[in-house]
């Protein structure tokens, strides 16, 4: 049997259908186009499943189950998403609308959750079979999703694994929750991008201004990490701070789950050793369990947007 794993993102509904051996044999692709009514997005969430299973050369019947891996919250006692701001969502009756349409069960939870899962068991994690995993997406915001025993855990609110929002600094800077000081305000790409702004604006000489050819407004996560590779100390020093944040996070998140594995995703992730290796030197300083024989891994995430599509469709109650 297969199952289908659906990723619905503010710019993509990504579907996907996947098979016992945790591949992805059929794609279905449509925009999100939001905002827009629910009714809407879900008539083309129907549409690209349908799609992903005509590529996959099944049936309907050959579905075991669909799952749905969305932004912003949702309930899975009622199956709703609650609320997802920036698909202006509020209270839609997902599972009840894709089950009603298919007939198969539904599962539903929140995309980074569902990420974290894809790549515990079908990418990063995958052979290492690791019982307890953290995945942390650096790209616009900081995601994060907690995987112990091979299950999500998601919290009484279901809403658990927030690791953005954990102040690291005290009265630092607002933050998109409302929150000053939270992890994301220092460690997400959009963070880096301003920290990069600060340290350019400081030094009229540095590389990264001929890199984003002089202008703020082509400045990227990766314009700081092309300038240090290539020797220039104001890149270097965006680096240097950065990682110091990043660090910080990952090294409270080691304190409090011990995982075996902390995998870093998003943009950012796609630094890869570039960014790990310092930030494991950072993290072995820091982090309280120093004189254990078995310590947490560090490592790149490898699914890339696949992570969403695999781990909705591994989802289960």
């Amino acid at each position: 049997m297969y199952r289908i794993g659906i990723d619905l993102g503010g710019t993509n509904i990504a579907v996907g259908v996947v098979d016992a051996q945790k591949q992805i044999v059929g794609r279905g692709l449509r925009k999100t186009n939001s905002p827009r009514p629910y009714e809407q997005v879900f008539a083309d969430i129907v549409a690209a499943a349908e799609d992903a299973i005509v590529n996959a050369g099944i049936t309907l019947g050959d579905v075991a189950s669909i799952g749905l891996g969305t932004p912003g919250s949702i309930d899975k006692r009622s199956g709703m998403i609650t609320y997802a701001n920036n698909l202006e969502f509020h209270d839609v009756p997902a599972v009840e609308t894709l089950r009603g349409h298919f007939g198969k069960p539904v599962f539903l939870d929140n995309d980074a959750n569902a990420a974290a899962l894809g790549e515990c068991c079908a990418g990063a994690g995958r052979d290492e079979n690791v019982d307890s995993f953290v995945m942390i997406t650096l790209g616009t915001g900081v995601g994060s999703g907690i995987i112990i025993d091979g299950k999500i855990l998601r919290g009484i609110n279901y809403a658990a694994g927030e690791m953005g929002h954990m102040v690291i600094i005290k009265d630092g800077s607002r933050c998109t929750c409302g929150r000053r000081g939270c992890w994301e305000s220092y460690s997400s790409a959009r963070a880096l991008v301003q920290q990069t702004r600060d340290i350019m604006r400081a030094n009229q000489d540095s590389l990264m201004w001929q890199l984003c050819d002089d202008s703020y407004d082509n400045i990227s996560g990766q314009t700081a990490f092309r300038a240090a590779e290539r020797g220039d100390e104001p890149g270097k020093l965006v680096v240097k701070n950065y990682i110091a944040f990043l660090a910080a996070g990952i090294v409270n998140i080691i304190n409090i789950f011990q995982p075996a594995m902390v995998c870093i995703g998003g943009g950012i992730g796609k630094e890869g050793e570039t960014l790990l290796e310092p930030l494991r030197h950072a993290v072995v300083r820091e982090r309280y369990s120093r004189g254990a024989d078995r310590q947490t891994e560090l490592v790149t995430a490898v699914l890339g947007n696949d992570a969403g599509i695999l781990g909705a469709a591994l989802l289960e109650d």
